[in-house]
């Protein structure tokens, strides 16, 4: 397999197509124009209209200035724009899905879930720093790896040894664009004995 379809493949699986959200926008979009035309329609025929007539309905649109208060006609225009603006951010930014993509030489391409590797993660923070696996998350996103340890009461623990661990781990898959670290270590307080 050559580079340039491997990395067509790994895109592939790294990325959603937008196709859900363009068939939404294009059925709202058939659905709005057949109503339109079914109207056109019925008023050329001279039969009553199924909601509002077109004449009506431009009617209502030319006399809108000085029948809605000025609050409502703008925020029926940032309603719109808003819209607008999410339909090119979905248009425009790529789908996302939840994997990374590791380096493993030139011609070999691996792919692996969000939740392989906080997994891993968790199991190797329990593993060498000897705390319980239910007491490690890890939360990895696209940017952003966070790493969370509730260590037993009484015990302390230093926040930079927990980076240490997960910094050599995130090594280890030598992910192609390598995520920030945030790491958070909750310390109990030991309940005193009366």
């Amino acid at each position: 397999m050559s580079t340039s379809s491997l990395s067509r493949v790994v895109r592939r699986e790294t990325h959603s197509p937008r196709t859900v959200a363009m068939i939404i926008a294009v059925v709202i979009l058939i659905l709005a124009l057949t109503y339109a035309a079914l109207e056109i329609i019925l008023s050329l025929a001279g039969q009553p209209a199924l909601l509002v007539g077109p004449a009506a309905a431009f009617g209502w649109v030319v006399g809108l200035p000085t029948e809605v208060p000025a609050g409502v006609t703008i925020t029926a225009g940032i309603v719109i724009a808003l819209l607008g603006l999410v339909c090119i951010v979905l248009a425009l930014a790529p789908g996302r899905l939840s994997k990374h993509e590791m380096q493993w030489g030139e011609r070999r391409a691996v792919v692996a879930d969000n939740g392989v590797i906080a997994a891993a993660i968790a199991q190797r923070v329990s593993d060498e720093l000897f705390v319980a696996r239910g007491r490690v998350r890890v939360g990895v996103g696209h940017r952003v790896i966070d790493v969370s340890v509730t260590p037993e009461a009484g015990i302390e623990m230093e926040k930079d040894r927990v980076r240490v661990v997960v910094d050599s781990e995130i090594e280890e898959y030598r992910l192609r664009t390598k995520p920030r670290v945030s790491v958070r270590v909750n310390q109990q307080q030991q309940e005193a004995t009366p």
